[in-house]
């Protein structure tokens, strides 16, 4: 799974918990995007999540 070039958000683990409380592994990826960015004047493709794209943190190229 990819991990976010910006912020370094990656995916995150836990737990299924039932009804019967039987416990099972879970993951949440987190929502990352191969975009391409500005960077030193020139594009660069890179993985960046959603939070960084709308919070402005990166330009799009």
């Amino acid at each position: 799974m990819a991990k976010c070039a910006i912020c370094e958000k990656g995916a995150h683990f836990g737990n299924n918990v039932s009804h019967s409380h039987r416990r099972s592994s879970k993951m949440w990826k987190s929502n990352v995007k191969s975009v391409k960015v500005k960077v030193d004047g020139g594009a660069k493709k890179m993985y960046v999540c959603t939070s960084c794209l709308r919070s402005g943190k990166v330009e799009r190229a």
